[in-house]
């Protein structure tokens, strides 16, 4: 019987394989225990600007950025920026600015002259940062050519004279910035030029000398687009994204990279690096889904300030995948000391245009380290940094980039979302519920939802993440404008006001505000109120459902202490605890079986198998049925064929040289031509005749082939009978290929005892040369 395929036992172990990796695969998006729509969410404010503003009638609001300072909401705009006294505002009203100012350009038609269209000429506050305590520093892009202007916090009055904003405000309103003072100073990154072509992170407006990154060079910044700055010890952070010089044979990647400079530093000596930094370094932030094949979340979006995350600070980031790419987000958390860690790792070069970025070896880096703080650690030695070595600057110079990545929290993702919109923004509570000790994700997306989620972790220490509610927060009848509606249904936004108790989310067109939870909605159903797991809302026994906020008391019981199986038992009523009835607000959630799917890798390999498998029982019916119909045709076709032999020498001369007896072969089998042939042995006066009949019975050998007789005379002796047995050909393998061997016959004395002649089996098998075939 054939036996297996040599593959079979590969696919097999392929399928064992893909069964023990079902558990690792790609996480699937949570499912929400409420949804939300504006209908059903109250009570809800709006703000879309000022209702006597012509172009904010055509235009909607173009909002730019948040900024709340002590209990004071600000919101930069176009044209404008509005002050909202959070202490004052009270829910249930209209969401009325308490103070603004109006700042437009005066260039517009000289803007319009230069090929830019009339809405792109307005002025759009892109920078809005306290400079102190009492001021306020802002900049617009003014018709293209950005100015900024100091204003006071409280009364938003203008302060002093107008300054450049050239380096500090990018000049279109499409193109990304931060900005931060830090110790006096600000520390800007943006574009630094009509084109957009020199990006640029730049140091001004303090008492230490301005400094910028190197100019036109890709290897310091690649089209870089800036998301957030953060001050942090003794330096300043970056967090950007960019076009990867690394991977640059892959195309236009981009990658999440945050880059630092020291607060000390002072630029370098005029032989290298002069009046740019010499502390410039900048390492990946990688946000990936571990596994045998990793997926990456490679550009970031937005990201918070440190957040405490299982008692370390932590920051929030939201990626998305390449634009060409599977549309996916996730939501990932990086601790500050990996961060600073980060940068202590190896250099990396490009020694050939076209080689691979490879770590540069320690023998190879001078010293003090590149990169280091002038005055402090390992460059205690030198007082300032123009005192660096030369051969210390023209290293940092050429060699920005560090290696490894940092890795994000726990190795992996908080949230993966790969099934609904992108995210665009996010907002963190780090201290929800009633004992303060639980983290919220508020996260905006680009078709207007917002969704509260508990990240894994905890203090329950959950495994997988909780997307708590889900809610529609765009309206279209309010925040609509001139910009397209894909456009306008983007959360750009994402404000958190936890004494408030409220969420403002900002879209193109307008804002709003939302509380941070529905706990009314769960009504006097226990329950339902207990098993919506909401940090913000409990149980209190006289007044239901009730949200919490700030440290609870001993007669509020906190939403989560039931399982989340217990969701969907919110039917009739329990005694002592209010109807259920018309309470259960919430989405049913789906049954086991419904939410259940087979794993990609799984699916693959069975059907790899199923296939195998078919083949093979496919190749085995087939082998037999050819083997059998072989058999029979071969049993039928043996004979043998007279040769033309040449004059037989006279029997009784012992001298004579015996012919040879010839046995001839065409194709596979033997045949018998004319009825009888006589055969002379190799050896002695033996010979024979092969008759056409059948073996008989009584000499046949078991599991042979049909055989034919062969009578052997020697002299006047009774002839011997030998049994002349025809196997099929077989095929033999040499150095030349593959040929076809003659048939083998065998010869089996009469009486069984009697060994085979060789000399006759020789001639059997031997075709005498010079005889035709």
């Amino acid at each position: 019987m054939p036996r297996a395929p040599h593959f079979m036992p590969l696919l097999l172990l392929l399928l064992l394989l893909s069964l023990s990796h079902t558990q690792t695969a790609f996480p699937q998006d949570p499912l929400p225990l409420l949804t939300s729509d504006l209908q059903g969410t109250s009570p809800l404010s709006w703000f879309r600007g000022l209702e006597d503003d012509a172009v904010v009638a055509e235009l909607g609001l173009d909002f730019q950025r948040f900024l709340t300072l002590n209990r004071t909401l600000l919101v930069a705009a176009r044209d404008h920026v509005f002050s909202f006294d959070l202490q004052a505002q009270e829910e249930g009203e209209g969401l009325v600015p308490n103070k603004y100012l109006t700042w437009r350009s005066q260039d517009m038609e000289n803007c319009a002259v230069r090929g830019k269209l009339t809405d792109e000429c307005h002025n759009y506050i892109r920078v809005l940062v306290p400079w102190d305590s009492q001021t306020l520093l802002a900049c617009g892009t003014n018709s293209f050519s950005p100015v900024c202007r100091s204003y006071g916090i409280t009364s938003l009055k203008q302060e002093g004279e107008e300054l450049s904003g050239q380096a500090r405000c990018p000049f279109d309103a499409t193109q990304s910035n931060v900005a931060i003072f830090a110790e006096g100073s600000l520390y800007s990154a943006t574009a630094a030029d009509f084109q957009a072509s020199d990006a640029v992170v730049y140091r001004s407006l303090g008492p230490q000398p301005p400094l910028r990154s190197a100019k036109y060079d890709s290897k310091w910044l690649r089209e870089p687009h800036f998301v957030h700055a953060l001050e942090h010890g003794d330096h300043v952070y970056f967090f950007f994204r960019e076009v990867s010089v690394e991977d640059a044979r892959l195309g236009r990647v981009q990658f999440s990279r945050v880059a630092r400079v020291c607060k000390r530093d002072m630029g370098g000596s005029p032989r290298a690096l002069d009046r740019h930094w010499t502390s410039f370094l900048k390492l990946r932030l990688n946000c990936s889904v571990p596994g045998d094949s990793t997926f990456y979340f490679d550009v970031l979006q937005a990201l918070t300030g440190p957040v405490d995350l299982y008692g370390r600070p932590a920051l929030f980031g939201v990626f998305t995948t390449q634009t060409n790419s599977i549309p996916g987000s996730a939501v990932c958390a990086f601790y500050l000391d990996d961060i600073e860690r980060g940068f202590e790792g190896k250099f990396k070069e490009q020694r050939s245009l076209d080689g691979a970025w490879t770590p540069v070896s320690e023998d190879r880096v001078p010293s003090p380290r590149p990169g280091s703080c002038a005055g402090v650690g390992v460059a205690a030695l030198f007082p300032s940094s123009r005192d660096l070595p030369d051969d210390v600057l023209t290293f940092i110079k050429a060699h920005p980039l560090l290696d490894p990545a940092v890795p994000p929290a726990a190795h992996q993702p908080l949230l993966t979302l790969t099934s609904r919109a992108l995210l665009t923004q996010l907002a963190v509570d780090g201290r929800a519920g009633p004992y303060s000790n639980t983290t919220v994700l508020f996260l905006g997306s680009n078709d207007g939802m917002v969704l509260k989620v508990l990240p894994p972790g905890g203090p329950s220490g959950r495994r997988e993440p909780i997307l708590l509610e889900e809610i529609n927060a765009y309206s279209p009848s309010r925040c609509s404008g001139k910009r397209a509606a894909q456009t306008e249904r983007r959360v750009i936004g994402l404000e958190l006001d936890t004494e408030g108790h409220r969420l403002f989310v900002a879209f193109s067109g307008c804002i709003i505000y939302l509380p941070l939870s529905r706990c009314a909605q769960h009504g006097a159903c226990q329950r339902s109120c207990l098993a919506s797991q909401d940090p913000y809302c409990g149980w209190h026994s006289s007044r239901g459902c009730v949200d919490i906020r700030g440290p609870g008391g001993t007669d509020v019981d906190p939403a989560g202490n039931q399982e989340s199986t217990e969701h969907s038992d919110c039917q009739g009523k329990e005694r002592g605890r209010g109807s259920c009835s018309h309470s259960c607000v919430r989405r049913d959630l789906p049954p086991a079986s419904a939410s259940l799917s087979v794993p990609i890798p799984l699916l693959l390999a069975c059907a790899a198998a199923a296939f195998a498998l078919g083949a093979s029982v496919s190749g085995l019916l087939v082998s037999c049925a050819c083997r059998r119909g072989y058999r029979g045709r071969a049993l039928k076709r043996v004979d043998v064929e007279k040769p033309q032999l040449p004059p037989k020498p006279p029997l009784v001369s012992p001298s004579s040289q015996p012919a040879a007896a010839i046995l001839t072969f065409k194709g596979s089998c033997a045949r018998v031509s004319n009825g009888a042939l006589e055969a002379r042995a190799l050896k002695g006066q033996e010979h024979g005749r092969i008759s056409k009949d059948r073996t008989p019975p009584s000499l046949r050998v078991p599991h042979l082939q049909p055989s034919w007789t062969l009578r052997v005379s020697r002299g006047p002796s009774p002839p011997r009978v030998y049994l002349l047995t025809v196997f099929p050909p077989v095929l033999e393998r040499g150095v030349g290929g593959e040929k076809l061997a003659p048939s083998v016959s065998q010869l089996f004395g009469g009486n069984r005892r009697t060994p085979t002649p060789p000399s006759l089996s020789q001639a059997a098998l031997t075709r005498p040369s010079g005889l035709p075939p």
